[in-house]
């Protein structure tokens, strides 16, 4: 069992036609997506069209929820750009999807956490804004009950494994749209890749063990990084640019 997992591409069409590009040429048919599609300010509707002809298994992230779960004046600086470029047969598309799932039987997929697709997990937020590892011991109690030996989640747009005492392992893949966001829940704090690659992750199940690479893809950030610019977002052209936000 072979396969790849993205999430958070975040409206960025150019990176998410880079990794699929990456993920066709190390010969991986099967794609898994965990969430946080569209929006951004940057290109939704292109980023939608791709994703939804895409043979690919969906999930739902909080950004696509609040798509649909709020008018546009109640969405947020990134949601509602996002809105305004989409039909009606994008935000069916994302009504439909679930916001977990089982993944061949072996994969539990979740945008966040298992219980909340807004809450982070593999990562705690201090009170002055550092950006930290959370201990094992906050990490274990999120997966009680989940009996699959491979969990994914997203949404801190940080690549990352963690081996859990029963040998479960959790794997976020990493932004494939967006290295680096200012977020101020649960306390002010910037998160940076340090690069502005797209990421993602290949998962392979080799002589009863998981084993995960994690993949940097190279693509024309500049170009992205123009549109955000253009559109009003310094702070995200400065990530898309560099990977940090300056």
């Amino acid at each position: 069992m072979r396969f790849a997992a993205i999430a958070d591409v975040h409206g960025n069409y150019l990176a998410l036609e880079a990794v699929i590009a990456d993920i066709r040429a190390q010969g991986i048919d099967e794609i898994v997506d965990l969430g946080d599609m569209a929006s951004g300010p940057l290109d939704a509707r292109r980023t939608m069209d791709i994703l939804m002809a895409l043979d690919a298994v969906h999930i739902r992230g909080n950004h696509d929820r609040w798509l649909i779960d709020r008018p546009p004046e109640k969405m947020g600086s990134w949601d509602r750009p996002a809105h305004a470029q989409l039909d009606e047969r994008h935000l069916d598309w994302i009504r439909a999807l679930p916001p977990t799932l089982v993944f061949r039987d072996r994969v539990f997929l979740c945008h966040a956490t298992p219980a909340d697709d807004n809450t982070y997990w593999l990562e705690t937020i201090l009170s002055d804004g550092t950006v930290r590892m959370s201990p094992i011991e906050a990490i274990e109690p999120a997966a009680a009950g989940i009996t699959q030996s491979l969990i994914l989640c997203a949404h801190t747009h940080i690549a990352r494994a963690v081996r859990l005492g029963d040998g479960r392992l959790i794997v976020n893949p990493g932004s494939v749209g967006s290295p680096g966001y200012r977020d101020i829940h649960p306390s002010p704090h910037v998160v940076e890749a340090g690069t502005p690659d797209a990421r993602y992750a290949i998962l392979q199940w080799v002589d009863g063990v998981w084993r995960v690479t994690f993949r940097h893809v190279p693509y024309d950030h500049d170009a992205m990084a123009a549109l955000a610019r253009r559109n009003g977002h310094p702070e995200l052209a400065s990530a898309l640019a560099t990977g940090w936000i300056r």
